[in-house]
C-alpha cells in the first residue's frame, strides 16, 4: 500500500473501513507515532487516527461511494420539488389572474469545509435558493459573522463544519468534550446580538455530534445532533430549503423539516418556526 499523505483518502481499520476521510494533515504523535487529522468527504466528522490504522481507499472505490451519495441527494431534491408542487395545489394557488413570482428566504452559510461549501453551493443552485457561501474555519466564525451578516442581511443563517464529541467522554453536557461546538455556539450568540428575533433570522448551527442542547439555548432554530450521531453535508442545505420555500405566513412544520434531511430525528432538531418565503405579483415581463 502507498504511503499515506495529505490529501489522500482513507478509512479507518479499527472501525471496519465504516467511514471515508481526507486526510488533511500529518503531525508526530506525543507517543512519537504518526498520526492523522481526518475529516469525513460527505459527513460532517473531524477525528485523529494513528497512520498505522488508516487504509487508503481506490479511487474506484471513492467514486462508487460519491454515486451512492448523490444518489441520495437527489432522491430527496426531487422530494423538495414534489413537496413545493404538492403545497401549491393544495393551499396557496397562484390563480389564473396574474403571473407570478417566488422570493425564497435568502441564506448565507459559513462553512469550516471548502469541499463541503462547493458541494453545498451547487445544491443551493440546484434548488433554486438564493445563497452566499464563505469558507471560514470553524474557530474564526465567531469573529466573521456579524460583518457577514451586516454585508448580507440573509433571511437565514448556517454556521456548520465539522465538530465531534471527544472519544472516551462521558459528559455530553462538558462543552470541553466537543471539539468545534463551543465556536457555533459562540458564532450563533453574535449572530444574536445582529438579531434577536428567531423567526427574523433563521440559523441552523452544528456539525457531526455537537452540543444540540448548547446550540438551541444560545439562539439556533435549528441544530445537530440530538443524539450525538454524524451529520451529512447536505442536511443543513435540506433544512434551508424547507425554511426558504415556507410562507411567512405560515408555521415550518418540525416533522417535515427534520424528516426531509438525511439523518432525521438523532442527528437534526429545531424549535416552531416561521417561514421565509414570499410570492410577489405580478411577474415582470422584463
Amino acid at each position: 500500500m502507498d504511503q499515506i499523505k495529505e490529501g489522500d483518502i482513507v478509512a479507518r481499520r479499527s472501525y471496519e473501513l465504516d467511514l471515508y476521510f481526507k486526510v488533511c494533515k500529518l503531525y508526530e504523535h506525543e507517543n512519537g507515532q504518526r498520526w492523522a487529522m481526518l475529516r469525513g468527504i460527505d459527513i460532517r466528522l473531524c477525528a485523529d487516527a494513528p497512520v498505522s490504522d488508516l487504509e487508503k481507499i481506490s479511487s474506484e472505490k471513492v467514486a462508487q461511494y460519491w454515486r451512492k451519495v448523490m444518489t441520495t441527494s437527489n432522491d430527496l431534491m426531487r422530494r423538495c420539488f414534489q413537496r413545493r408542487e404538492r403545497e401549491l395545489k393544495e393551499g396557496w394557488s397562484r390563480g389564473n389572474m396574474v403571473a407570478t413570482f417566488d422570493v425564497p428566504g435568502k441564506v448565507l452559510h459559513l462553512d469550516g469545509d471548502q469541499d463541503y461549501l462547493e458541494l453545498c453551493n451547487t445544491t443551493y443552485r440546484q434548488l433554486g435558493v438564493p445563497a452566499k457561501g464563505y469558507y471560514i474555519p470553524e474557530a474564526e466564525q465567531p469573529s466573521r459573522v456579524a460583518i457577514l451578516l451586516r454585508e448580507h442581511n440573509p433571511d437565514i443563517l448556517v454556521l456548520t463544519g465539522h465538530d465531534a464529541f471527544k472519544k472516551g467522554s462521558k459528559d455530553f453536557r462538558n462543552m470541553d468534550h466537543y471539539r468545534n461546538s463551543r465556536y457555533f455556539v459562540k458564532a450563533v450568540k453574535v449572530a444574536r446580538e445582529y438579531e434577536k428575533n428567531r423567526d427574523d433570522l433563521v440559523i441552523f448551527a452544528g456539525a457531526c455530534q455537537s452540543f444540540y442542547e448548547a446550540l438551541l439555548e444560545a439562539g439556533a432554530n435549528f441544530a445537530s445532533a440530538p443524539e450525538r450521531v454524524l451529520i451529512h453535508a447536505f442536511d443543513p442545505v435540506f433544512v434551508v430549503e424547507k425554511v426558504a420555500y415556507t410562507p411567512v405566513c405560515k408555521p415550518i412544520a418540525l416533522k417535515e423539516v427534520i424528516e426531509a434531511t438525511i439523518t432525521r430525528y438523532p442527528g437534526i432538531g429545531g424549535l416552531d418556526t416561521q417561514g421565509k418565503y414570499r410570492m410577489g405579483a405580478p411577474k415582470s415581463a422584463y
